[in-house]
């Protein structure tokens, strides 16, 4: 097979868009190419004939890589280091390169090719701040469900035993934490939708400090009225059975339904959610989208094929349909889903009474 010319090597490594240099065996730059030029900034002759050690950020790291070529045979593979631009920038690189030797065996110096990681680096910090964002709003939202619950049941108790002087009052206060709690909704469902969509936007939170824009509506929330006696209990006997692997979420949204005259039962497990069902008759199961023995699909499947009556409405407290859970059940059949923990407890009311009606 005949050879390809020289030229055509060297024409080569001066167009590609990486990062080509080569050095002699006393580490000054013999080659630089049109790569190097257009990401470091600096001309072929402000390079050429100086120490390689300037392309990095200091020496050190420059005798790092070297080190780590000599230690891996006289070759490294995407090593992963940091260049210095002519503006000062820190540039990442991926450094694939080898030593190069004599037909003696004898040191001569080596060549790099230095694919920019910058991009790739920060693609996955924003990976990294999405999942953490996304698991953050989850670990809130249990306990901002609780928070909700009990807020309620604490209105209720003061309905129950305060003058109606006392009511109004401490209704104002009542009214006061709900807003706030809306408010922490808001700001938790934001950041989940901003880890869904991958990017955001950055505002001074003051000189010279940059922070997050959530883009909230700083406006005031609407305050509600005090309600005026109990309304219609249509809940009174309806047997439910709660299914979340979280304590206070299952617990406090059962004092939520035995306060509407419900007979609930509440468990941790799916797989003891179907031995339940198969001891006693319950006219809707309400469960967790994610749990660790059985998700909530699992759960719903299972249920539609031993009990296919039986009303199910499964909520989470992802932002988004993280396993496609929720997709799945509802191509099968799936009526209900409440999204986002935590439950407004009027809505949840709603669904129950227009499950567990028949």
């Amino acid at each position: 097979m005949k050879e390809l010319p020289k030229v055509y090597f060297e024409r080569l490594l001066e167009t590609s868009p990486d990062i080509i240099v080569a050095v002699d065996k006393t580490g000054t730059v013999i080659f630089y190419n049109g790569g190097a030029r257009e990401t470091l900034g600096y001309e072929a002759r402000e390079v050429l004939g100086t120490p390689v050690a300037r392309l990095y950020r200091d020496e050190t790291e420059a005798r790092r890589v070297m080190a780590a070529m000599r230690g891996g045979h006289g070759q490294v593979k995407t090593f992963e280091t940091e260049f210095a631009a002519k503006d000062g920038r820190a540039v990442a690189v991926a450094i694939s390169g080898s030593i190069i030797h004599d037909e003696k065996g004898r040191e001569q110096g080596s060549i790099g090719f230095a694919k920019e990681i910058t991009d790739l680096r920060e693609h996955e910090q924003l990976l990294t701040l999405g999942q953490l964002a996304v698991s953050l709003a989850h670990e809130i939202n249990n306990p901002l469900e609780v928070l909700v619950n009990q807020v309620e049941l604490l209105e209720r108790y003061l309905k129950q035993k305060a003058s109606e002087e006392d009511y109004a009052r401490e209704h104002d206060r009542i009214d006061a934490v709900k807003r706030e709690l809306r408010r922490i909704q808001a700001i938790v469902e934001r950041v989940g939708e901003m880890a869904a969509e991958g990017s955001y936007a950055l505002r001074e939170y003051m000189p010279g400090r940059l922070m997050t824009d959530l883009g909230l509506d700083s406006g005031p929330v609407q305050q509600t009225s005090p309600a005026n006696g109990e309304a219609a209990n249509h809940l009174q006997g309806k047997t439910v059975l709660v299914v979340d692997d979280d304590d206070g979420v299952r617990l406090s949204m059962a004092d939520i339904l035995a306060g509407e005259g419900c007979d609930v039962m509440t468990t941790p497990s799916g797989r003891e959610a179907l031995s339940f069902l198969d001891q006693r008759h319950f006219d809707l199961v309400i469960s967790d989208v994610q749990m660790p023995d059985m998700d909530g699909y699992e759960l719903f499947r299972r249920i539609r094929n031993g009990h296919a009556e039986l009303p199910v409405v499964l909520m989470t407290a992802y932002y988004y349909d993280k396993d496609h859970v929720i997709k799945r059940s509802k191509a099968e059949g799936l009526r209900d889903v409440i999204f986002k923990k935590p439950i407004d407890p009027s809505r949840l009311r709603e669904i129950v009474e227009a499950r567990a009606a028949g």
